[in-house]
């Protein structure tokens, strides 16, 4: 053990070098015995080639380097194993026949020894690569970690980056509106701070800690139920089912502000008489790594003379805009509501 932490002291790099070298043959599940063994056995070997020009009282003096050996390269029982049979074999064949096969006070005290300095290598030796175990586990974790916090920055740097696309875009639709007809000045005004406030309640949803890894349809439901206590209708239930998507924050981000200003335009329009309805989200796979999200309200639906797709209001352009960048196809109804649905495949 003193020459294990000797190098270790003088060159820790060559210490961590031979755990990671050690680490494979620990994990075997027979190979370490029978590597115990044979260092047991070679020491006896070498025990007995020197032993006519060694003076008496050597008996351990080939065995302490295996046991420790053993213990490092091969784990705790192999060590046990071999200091075992190191402790009997000096007994038998080199402490006992000079005591006559008598187990006597000298005796006693150098196999006490042996036995003692053993145990002390032997669990120092264990604790140092429990050490190592636990400390290498913590560095993975701690690399994991840092790459996750370092994905999610970089993503929130690029949603950040497209959000901002958006308002500008935004804002220049209304900022057109607004010329075609100044006395909509404060009503532009006040709908891109609706949808500001939207994009930013999103945001805080989707970066809190606590909220990484809410399943989808949790995450939707509060969404919607968020967007209904803000909106001030009252008795509007949101109705949500939608399996867990694989999602990247990225998407998810977008499909969050798709179903956030559809939603909106419900609350704003299918209800505004008062009446008191639901809205329901739902999302359906339709192949492979594809999926259908609906959204539908039992409101008092379209006009009837009204072509959505031929619309060039702000709230239609923006759905257009997200379920395009959801890399979806877009379609809508109204029979008994008005249902919107987007199509897109997981990224």
């Amino acid at each position: 053990m003193a020459e294990i932490e000797t190098a270790a002291a003088a060159n820790p790099a060559l210490f961590w070098r031979l755990v990671e070298f050690a680490r494979p043959l620990r994990r075997h599940r027979w190979l370490p015995d029978a590597f115990g063994v044979a260092m047991f056995a070679a020491a006896l070997a070498l025990r007995f080639a020197v032993d006519a020009v060694l003076p008496p009282g050597f008996p351990f003096l080939t065995f302490f380097p295996v046991v420790i050996l053993t213990t490092f390269f091969c784990g705790l029982r192999p060590g046990i194993t071999c200091a075992t049979l190191s402790t009997i074999a000096s007994w038998y064949f080199f402490i006992g026949p000079a005591t006559g096969m008598q187990m006597t006070g000298q005796a006693m005290m150098a196999l006490v020894f042996f036995i003692s300095i053993a145990t002390i290598d032997i669990i120092l030796i264990h604790f140092t690569f429990s050490a190592a175990d636990k400390l290498r586990a913590e560095k993975e974790t701690t690399a994991r970690l840092y790459e996750s916090q370092r994905t999610m920055f970089q993503e929130l740097q690029h949603r950040v980056a497209n959000n901002m696309q958006f308002v500008a875009a935004l804002l220049l639709l209304q900022k057109r509106r607004v010329v075609d007809d100044p006395r909509q000045a404060v009503a532009a005004l006040d709908e891109a701070r609706a949808r500001l406030d939207t994009i930013a309640r999103i945001h805080r949803q989707l970066h809190a800690p606590e909220r990484l890894d809410l399943p989808t349809g949790q995450y939707l439901r509060e969404l919607c139920c968020d967007l209904v206590a803000a909106s001030g209708v009252e008795n509007i239930r949101c109705e949500v089912t939608t399996p867990d998507l694989p999602l990247s924050v990225t998407q998810l981000t977008t499909l969050s502000m798709l179903v956030a200003e559809v939603v909106t335009n419900s609350l704003k329009h299918a209800f505004a008489d008062g009446r008191a309805g639901s809205i329901r989200i739902v999302v359906v796979p339709r192949g492979p790594d594809r999926y259908e999200v609906s959204i539908a309200d039992d409101g008092r639906g379209l006009p009837a003379q009204m072509d959505l797709a031929a619309s060039h209001g702000l709230g239609w352009r923006i759905i257009q805009s997200l379920a395009s960048q959801l890399g979806g196809t877009l379609n809508y109804g109204s029979a008994s509501g008005t249902t919107v649905r987007v199509e897109f495949a997981i990224a």
